[in-house]
């Protein structure tokens, strides 16, 4: 047993059973089960979502809540802003977004358009940095893709595509063999070789535009980040309401000021 190891099918890492805290993990799991499609959860519903038993289920949402980390009405419980303590610290420490945070300012500043800085979680993708900009506030963009750790699924972005699009056939395989191409409008591709194909585009062009994938009225272009060490660490994109922009501009004006961004930020990491 104390040479058993555990396999993270989602990230491949591996770690001894001895050095595994079970307990842990669940309570986890619990955390994660909560989001845009269900902000309130009763104990039947989180151990459907999480594959606990309601007894263990119930257990932990107990707990979480006399942790501070759910609130709940004695039927249903939901998240609390202490949650936010484990982003706001990451926000404040972490390399990336402090780099990049200046030189999406920057180019909110020379354009209308809304940039980000996003990074792939399994089968979502999650800003951790976008511009502020005052010129922002001449549009409305939904809030869809451009709030700080916002999840949205990265088939239907443009930097999930972006960021999928690099990765081996086989990789890709197996990531569509893991999630399902849901569809969020009609503009969502939803059949697997009509994506294989629009990845490899994609991955040629290196640059992706999705318009109105997700969301109607809102299209996008992202690009890779690439580090020193050539590897993929998270995509930079270009958000603007369809009716203030066109592929043309988005294209020969916004990527190459993308991809100057890009190497700037390599340059810094």
């Amino acid at each position: 047993m104390r040479d058993q190891l555990i396999e993270n099918e989602l990230s491949d890492e591996i770690i001894k059973y001895d050095d595994y805290i079970a307990g842990l993990a669940k309570g986890l799991a619990i955390l994660e089960a909560f989001g845009t499609d269900r902000q309130r959860l009763n104990v039947t519903q989180t151990a459907e979502r999480t594959g606990l038993t309601r007894t263990a289920a119930r257990r932990y949402l107990k707990t979480l809540k006399f942790l501070g980390y759910l609130d709940s009405d004695e039927y249903y419980f939901w998240l609390t802003h202490k949650v936010l303590k484990f982003s706001g610290s990451y926000l404040n420490t972490a390399h990336l977004p402090k780099i990049a945070q200046p030189i999406l300012n920057l180019l909110a500043h020379k354009t209308t358009l809304v940039y980000s800085v996003v990074v792939i979680d399994n089968h979502e993708v999650v800003p951790i940095a976008r511009s502020v900009s005052a010129q922002n506030d001449q549009f409305r963009v939904s809030p869809f893709g451009i709030h700080l750790g916002n999840r949205i699924p990265a088939h239907a972005s443009s930097t999930g595509k972006i960021l999928l699009a690099q990765k081996s056939k086989q990789e890709q395989e197996q990531w569509l063999d893991r999630y399902e191409l849901r569809r969020f409008t009609n503009y969502t591709i939803t059949e697997k070789p009509l994506f294989f194909k629009t990845l490899a585009q994609v991955r040629e062009q290196s640059y992706c535009i999705s318009c109105e994938e997700y969301e109607l009225g809102v299209t996008a272009v992202a690009i890779p980040i690439v580090n020193q060490m050539g590897d993929v660490i998270a995509g930079l994109n270009a958000v603007a309401p369809v009716s203030k922009i066109n592929d043309f501009y988005l294209i020969n004006t916004i990527v190459p000021m993308l991809r100057e961004a890009a190497k700037e930020i390599r340059d810094m990491i």
